[in-house]
């Protein structure tokens, strides 16, 4: 009744379970120890643990947004502050300015102050203007900005304006707020139609106009009637304002009061500056930067009774009150022990690096040991000295027989190749020499018509040189070509030159020869180390400390030592601008090296020359430095130093400069006579690194007089022959591609005779690459106000 094929039964897998696992049916469940739902019982705790570990962080979330909203919102939070910058000549700026400030105040009256507490909107707001035409005053303004508000005139969109809604200085505006980062951002159009729809298409254009230029977040606003800035107000207090990173890790108080109380006979005074705190704690025992004017100490905080508060509370923890009517809340006074030293620069010790004089004992045993020690009589070269003749191996004595022209080879630049193989000379060697000559005089293929160069005077010589110059160098490709003088000996012209036998891999000390002015700088061992542990402290501030100022209280603070002058210009009633003074991190007010991230410029033509003095905002920071340009390689630990900063390529520059922590936006400004500063360059904080190894190159040329297969010889490098021995150890290459060494001199107007890997043209030019370490200038004054 069954098929005719057998029954084929599942195969038993017993072969791929362990020993264990078979044997289990066997084990007493009791006696194991181990439950049936064990494994479950696991599974659903793991579980439980990850649900309740995801709920921790939301609730950890929740509640620092819930800290940062109260902090930004709350009754005790500083006033936000709105910057209306107008991107073309036609925005009236001041009149948006004032409905803003009465629509907030709630009254038609005079104004009193820019800051206000709005009872309508429970909110406390700052609008300042920034001022048309003057870009150095509105980058100050966008460095304290929470909301940067652009206004634009709807009549720019449909009238015959020939700039249009944004003009030339609104477009450098624009770039200059990208580039250091920007806060929450905002676009009022004002002088709007009366029908709607007329408004609605005036912003679908604004809209499309400005997106591509502001960030995706940017809000666009109608300002046209008081309904308008209603609607702003109440979205403008809910919003989440987003702030560059750079300006939330540090504290700092923009000035709604500024004082002046001088020293006697000193020319120094003490600064006073009233403000909102924001961002951080500020500890008493910190430095501060004042904005233009420098890093000082505080000599005093003292938390004041608010100006402008939400609601009027009495308070009980007052404790002073001065003649003013200014009601002090609590004092706090440096602690000499645990304040931060004001150190810009180090002081070097002059006799560091002396040797000690030796004692009675040394000398004794110096003298034993030179009797002692058996003389070995040498054939030396003639005129060799004592000093010459210890650096030479017993091994070379049997080479001595050089020519006088090769004695003094030893005394060449070194580079990494420690010998030549055409020191030692004998015999055969002359007949070479003099075969050599001989090959020239029937085997010169292309000879040039040159006249004789031992007929020639200096002018000749000066005049053919530029003539062969002009006709085979090319700058732009090679940029670093040099003339060798003819009055000063090139080994003394480059002495300070060396050669390298590989630019990437051919070694360089970076603490050999360094200038005096990097004896007065600092350096870190680990500079990320350092820059956690610097924000680690900034941290602990916030934790809470007794000589700290918190976050959005009204303080005031006693900078001193601030020179009179200085001090003076700040507290000018002409100036359009607070005074800003930030706290400083850990080491921010010493010198160091730091390196930027730099770009040219697109509006800017001119050339921008290196260690030229050029104007730096970096953060809060505006100094005088003198950069040292220089290419960025990623696998190499040497940098070409460049003499101009290019077009549409990133540069790095090295300045002296106090120490920063990244990241810092960079934005250079070139001062123009009798004119606004223009802006020249745009770029970011790289590193701070004394040991960055920049590297000046400069190359020799000269050229083939008679040339036969692999040899040549080459005129216009050297004009003596002391020259060329000296740089005999360099190698030579040619623009097209050959490498090649000097073999000896030719007559004595700086000839020489080489030879090459292949065999080269008559019409190649040869040179000869060196290098020395280069850097950047000390500024003469590094703060301007």
């Amino acid at each position: 009744m069954g098929g005719g094929r057998a029954q084929v039964n599942k195969a038993h897998k017993s072969r791929f379970a362990s020993k264990a696992s078979r044997h289990a049916h066997k084990i007493d469940k009791v006696r194991s120890g181990k439950s049936e739902t064990s494994h479950r019982a696991a599974v659903k705790g793991a579980r439980a643990a990850r649900i309740q570990q995801s709920k921790a962080i939301r609730d950890k979330k929740r509640a620092a947004l819930l800290k940062e909203k109260r902090s930004s919102n709350g009754p005790s939070s500083a006033p936000r502050v709105i910057v209306l910058v107008g991107l073309s000549s036609s925005a009236n700026v001041g009149s948006l300015a004032k409905d803003l400030l009465a629509l907030a105040e709630g009254s038609d009256g005079k104004l009193k102050s820019s800051t206000v507490a709005s009872p309508t909107y429970k909110f406390r707001t700052t609008v300042l203007q920034a001022p048309y035409g003057d870009l150095t005053t509105c980058m100050e303004l966008a460095k304290v900005a929470d909301l940067l508000a652009f206004v634009l005139p709807a009549n720019s969109f449909y009238c015959g304006d020939s700039n249009g809604p944004i003009d030339e200085f609104g477009s450098q505006c624009l770039s200059v707020f990208r580039a250091m980062g920007l806060p929450s951002t905002a676009v009022f159009i004002r002088d709007l139609p009366a029908d709607n729809k007329s408004r609605q298409e005036l912003k679908k254009a604004a809209t499309s106009f400005l997106s591509a230029e502001l960030p995706e977040d940017c809000k666009f606003y109608l300002a046209g009637t008081k309904d308008d800035l209603h609607k702003f107000m109440w979205h403008f207090k809910e919003q989440h304002l987003s702030s560059p990173h750079w300006r939330s890790q540090r504290p700092y108080v923009m000035s709604e009061q500024v004082f002046i109380n001088p020293d006697e006979n000193t020319g120094l005074c003490t600064l006073l500056v009233s403000g909102y705190l924001r961002a951080h704690n500020l500890s008493v025992n910190q430095l501060v930067h004042v904005s233009g004017a420098g890093d000082f100490q505080l000599g005093q905080i003292d938390v004041l009774k608010d100006p402008c508060p939400l609601s009027e509370r009495k308070s009980s923890d007052v404790m002073e009150t001065e003649d003013n009517g200014i009601q002090i809340v609590n004092t706090f006074v440096p602690d000499p022990s645990s304040q931060e030293p004001l150190l810009v620069e180090n002081v070097p010790d002059p006799l560091a690096g002396e040797q000690t004089w030796p004692t009675e004992e040394d000398m004794e045993e110096a003298d034993i040991n030179n009797k002692q020690r058996k003389l070995v009589k040498r054939k030396l070269p003639r005129g060799t000295s004592e000093y010459q003749a210890a650096w030479i191996v017993d091994d070379t004595d049997d080479e001595d027989n050089d020519s006088d022209n090769d004695n003094q080879a030893g005394s060449g630049m070194v580079i990494d190749e420690q010998g030549h193989s055409d020191q030692g000379s004998d015999g055969s060697d002359i007949d070479a020499v003099s075969h050599f000559t001989e090959k020239f005089d029937g085997e010169t293929v292309g000879d040039t018509e040159m006249a004789d160069e031992e007929n020639l005077t200096k002018d000749q010589i000066e005049a053919e040189i530029k003539k062969i110059k002009e006709a085979n160098a090319d700058d732009e490709e090679f940029p670093d070509e040099v003339e060798t003088p003819l009055d000063v000996p090139a080994k003394k012209r480059f002495a300070k030159y060396r050669g390298l036998k590989s630019f990437r891999t051919s070694s360089w000390d970076p603490k050999e020869s360094l200038p005096p002015d990097y004896a007065r700088i600092f350096a870190f061992d680990n500079f990320t180390r350092t820059q956690k542990h610097v924000f680690a402290k900034i941290a602990e501030l916030d934790g809470g400390m007794k000589d700290c100022a918190q976050v959005g209280s009204y303080v005031r603070l006693y900078v001193k030592n601030v020179p009179t002058d200085i001090a003076s210009k700040l507290c000018q009633p002409s100036r359009r601008i607070p005074v800003v003074v930030s706290g400083l991190l850990q080491h921010e007010s010493k010198m160091s090296v730091l390196h930027f991230s730099i770009k040219k410029h697109d509006s800017y033509e001119a050339p921008i020359k290196s260690k030229e003095p050029l104007i730096f905002n970096v953060g809060f920071r505006q100094f005088t430095a003198r950069p040292l340009f220089s290419s960025d390689n990623i696998n190499c630990n040497k940098h070409k130093m460049e003499r101009f900063l290019h077009h549409g390529r990133f540069s790095v520059a090295s300045v002296y400069a106090p120490i920063s922590f990244p990241p810092l936006p960079l934005i250079v400004l070139k001062n123009r006579d009798g004119e606004q500063p223009a802006i020249a360059a745009i770029g970011s904080l790289k590193s701070v690194d004394p040991d960055r190894i920049i590297l000046k190159k400069i190359v020799l040329t000269g050229y083939p007089q008679r040339v036969s297969k692999l040899k040549a010889i080459v005129r216009y490098m050297f004009h003596n022959p002391d020259d060329v021995k000296w740089f005999k150890p360099v190698e030579l290459w040619t623009k097209h591609g050959r490498r090649g060494r000097i073999k000896e001199t030719v007559g004595t107007h700086g000839a020489m005779k080489c030879i090459f890997n292949s065999s080269i043209q008559q019409h190649d030019t040869v040179c000869m690459s060196l290098y020395k370490r280069a850097y950047p200038k000390w500024p003469e004054q590094l703060y301007h106000v």
